[in-house]
């Protein structure tokens, strides 16, 4: 008896959808939220990406300059070979923009915190939003917005201070910029002092909730000194100074203007401030509900949600959480044994953005994440979506279509496994099940056993099942 088994069936190559872009098992219609206006007399878009411009134009400047004098296999790279901002490179961009070598530091901070150079290690490399400065206005304004939220670090604090002051001030300088932008225009510093006075105050409040010193037994009287907290050497600074380099610290960065004993924010500065406001919002109002839930849990409620709901769902979930720890927490989902997981994991840190790249960077030797990994970091460096799969050998292309599978078989319909097929990067069924059966995916029986159930032609199933019988034996 011949086979029917045919021995060379051509598969249509399309690129496979995100997982989330899957049809959901029910229909599902969510009430949208309108999108939110800034407050009346915001300028347009456009014109605040201009405003970011002329502010970062010396930035830009000095990262150009990077980018053209300190590419690999140029002459002019330094001394060790990476593209570091050492003494001599310094003195060379000096001479070469007619800057001083302290102006051409501080353009390059400058450029590093609003994401304009990348440093990893010790060597540097244009930053994706330089690539786009000159047509995206939202690179150039996320840029803008990435060095707002570092004004601590564009202009630091005075020597000598106590540091647990000069965190207190950091923490509470969100309510007074609140303050400022609600109050739309000038302020008088001394208001502003009492405000951050009264916050300070709060936190350390809220910091000494639990009485300090040994516990007493019941019935015990208890004594000034055992119920006084322990000496603070914060509390005892002055907030006065600590606000002047606040303010002047917002002032470098361009959110905010000081003069004649008052402060007033910027259009670009009103603009952040109402920007941070409404991601608390959304925060507050979590499409789905998952926001207090840890990453895997948000992640599985968000399994059946379309791509821009889910979308949502990631950006109220982020807001609600220090990036770093949230990365952390979302790589942690993804090393799980659900793929799904895995994939929405990096659809989650594609709302991320740059800040997750280090991370992101750290996991390519792990071999669950690498492919993923390195899809995001291709897209994230400018390639196109639909060429992105281009950066992935052959094996890493059939390990993540193996992963891929796993998650449609767990948690989709028989169709879309079918359709799954379609995907793969190998030009014939025997082909796929040859390298699929190499490169020693752990869920690789299960995903051939689902696939040979839900394939309608008698004769590929047959040749699925029986790869699957060799995967699992051992056997050729």
């Amino acid at each position: 008896m011949t086979s029917r088994i045919p021995r060379d069936s051509r598969l249509r190559l399309v690129r496979p959808r995100p997982l989330a872009a899957a049809p959901p098992a029910m229909n599902q219609r969510r009430p949208r939220r309108a999108a939110p206006r800034p407050p009346e007399g915001t300028p347009a878009r456009s014109e605040l990406a201009r405003m970011a411009r002329s502010g970062l134009a010396d930035a830009a400047r000095v990262a150009r300059w990077a980018d053209t004098a300190l590419g690999p296999g140029r002459g002019s790279a330094t001394a060790d070979g990476k593209a570091t901002l050492s003494d001599a490179t310094a003195g060379h961009a000096a001479r070469e923009l007619g800057l001083t070598p302290a102006e051409v530091r501080a353009d390059w901070d400058t450029a590093r915190l609003a994401g304009l150079v990348e440093v990893h290690g010790g060597s540097a490399r244009p930053g994706w939003r330089l690539r786009a400065w000159n047509r995206d206005d939202s690179a150039v304004l996320r840029g803008w917005v990435a060095l707002f939220d570092a004004w601590s670090l564009a202009h630091p604090e005075p020597d000598g201070q106590e540091p647990a002051a000069v965190a207190e001030v950091i923490s509470a300088m969100p309510q007074v910029l609140s303050f400022l932008q609600l109050s739309a225009g000038p302020v008088p510093v001394a208001q502003l002092l009492d405000l951050l006075e009264q916050r300070v105050t709060e936190l350390r409040t809220e910091r000494c909730e639990v009485p300090y010193g040994p516990r007493l037994e019941p019935g015990t009287p208890q004594t000034a000194t055992a119920a006084a907290p322990l000496p603070d050497a914060a509390a005892d600074t002055p907030l006065a100074p600590l606000l002047d380099w606040a303010l002047h610290a917002l002032a470098s960065v361009g959110a905010l203007t000081c003069g004649d004993g008052h402060a007033t924010l910027t259009p670009l500065g009103s603009w952040a401030v109402w920007v941070k406001l409404e991601q608390i919002c959304v925060a507050a109002q979590s499409p789905a509900g998952n926001i207090e839930q840890s990453a895997e849990d948000m992640l599985r409620g968000c399994a059946q949600l379309r791509p821009n709901a889910a979308r949502a769902e990631y950006r109220a979930w982020l807001a609600a959480r220090p990036v770093g720890s949230a990365v952390a927490e979302l790589l942690g989902g993804a090393r799980g044994e659900d793929a799904l997981l895995r994939g929405l994991a990096f659809e989650a840190l594609r709302v991320v953005g740059a800040p997750a790249e280090p991370d992101v960077r750290a996991v390519l030797d792990e071999p669950t994440l690498r492919p993923y990994a390195l899809l995001w970091l291709a897209e994230h460096d400018g390639a196109d979506p639909e060429d992105a799969h281009e950066v992935l050998t052959r094996q890493e292309a059939t390990w993540l279509w193996v992963d891929t599978a796993a998650a449609v078989a767990d948690h989709g319909e028989a169709p879309l496994l079918v359709r799954h097929l379609e995907s793969a990067v190998q030009p014939t069924v025997p082909a796929l099940l040859d390298e699929v059966r190499a490169v020693g995916h752990p869920r690789t029986v299960q995903v051939l056993v689902a696939l040979a159930a839900a394939h309608p032609d008698p004769a590929l199933a047959k040749a699925v099942r029986r790869a699957a019988f060799q995967v699992h034996t051992g056997g050729n």
